[in-house]
């Protein structure tokens, strides 16, 4: 559904949109955001994610405008990239607006960078505990991506109206 929302076209409200966060935008976060709206959508929620970085800047040795692993991951579970053509983007406070809710996808890396560059609405922030590809592998970090983003849905169900 399409709405005129701040003089513009948006696909949600505030209201129920969702924003994940991961360092570069480019892995986790992408992924959060595709499988959360590939869901969100079978089961008829009516919110819809979207994913930046938290970093100060982008990464240039990410090539593309997502992770392979990211990509391989949701082709494997027959999902699309809706929004596959864009490149990480850096979060902005207008960001945080946009969200009724924000997740941070590791505590550890993520609340520091939250917390200096975006200390009046740090205090929004869920944190989740997943690890960065250096730390822990793709099939098991997206794994864990996907048992939290079911865990979000479930609990959205069950608090609309």
């Amino acid at each position: 559904m399409w709405q005129i929302v701040g003089g513009k076209h948006d696909l949600m409200t505030k209201t129920n949109r969702v924003l994940f966060l991961c360092t570069g935008n480019y892995y986790r976060s992408r992924y959060a955001e595709e499988l959360f709206n590939h869901q969100a959508g079978l089961d008829g929620l009516r919110w819809h994610a979207f994913s930046r970085a938290v970093a100060e800047n982008l990464f240039p040795e990410n090539v593309g405008p997502m992770s392979p692993f990211t990509l391989n991951a949701l082709q494997a579970k027959g999902i699309t990239p809706g929004d596959a053509v864009r490149g990480p983007a850096l979060c902005t406070v207008d960001d945080f607006a946009d969200a009724a809710l924000v997740v941070a996808l590791k505590d550890s890396e993520h609340r520091p960078m939250i917390e200096r560059r975006f200390a009046a609405v740090a205090h929004r922030v869920e944190y989740w505990n997943v690890d960065d590809i250096e730390f822990l592998d793709p099939p098991t970090a997206l794994g864990k991506i996907d048992e939290l983003v079911g865990r979000l849905i479930r609990r959205l169900q069950t608090s609309a109206p």
